[in-house]
């Protein structure tokens, strides 16, 4: 099982593969359904602000914030090239990158799968599979989320 490791403050984050791959999937599928709507933007920052919207709704921006910050952190470890990468006060990600979009670019685009990943594993810790699929499913009606005993998949829905 490949796992992805993050340690801040002695505690130590274990992702599996398939949150990483749900995370690509996710990325994927945005990069897909952006390429007429929001070019501008990576498909990373839109998935984000997908998660963001009807999240905030529930626990509160400031909450919303916390956790997207804990994930950046995290996911900075494994990707420093995200130095760039700044949550604002409303919970969104703004890329500050002069280059370009540093998400896209870090570890050819793996940072932002990491991050993305990162944060995927906040909301399973803090708030159960149940409410992270619902929450995938409404943010990407054409995707359709299942769980496995052990963790999370993704398939295209017919």
């Amino acid at each position: 099982m490949f796992t992805v490791r993050s340690t801040l403050d002695g505690n130590e984050m274990m992702l599996s593969r398939e949150t990483r791959d749900l995370a690509q999937r996710l990325i994927d599928y945005e990069a897909v359904a952006g390429e007429t709507s929001e070019p501008k933007k990576s498909a990373v920052i839109r998935v984000c602000e997908k998660l963001r919207l009807p999240l905030s709704a529930i626990v509160g921006v400031a909450d919303y914030r916390s956790l997207l910050s804990r994930a950046l952190t995290l996911a900075k470890l494994e990707a420093p090239g995200l130095s760039a990468v700044q949550v604002t006060t409303d919970g969104s990600l703004q890329d500050l990158g002069e280059t370009g979009s540093q998400i896209e670019q870090e570890r050819g685009g793996e940072g932002g799968v990491i991050l993305l990943a990162q944060l995927l594993g906040l909301f399973l810790t803090f708030f159960g599979a149940a409410l992270t699929l619902q929450l995938i499913e409404d943010v990407t009606p054409s995707l359709k989320a299942i769980t496995l005993p052990s963790w999370l998949w993704i398939h295209s829905a017919p």
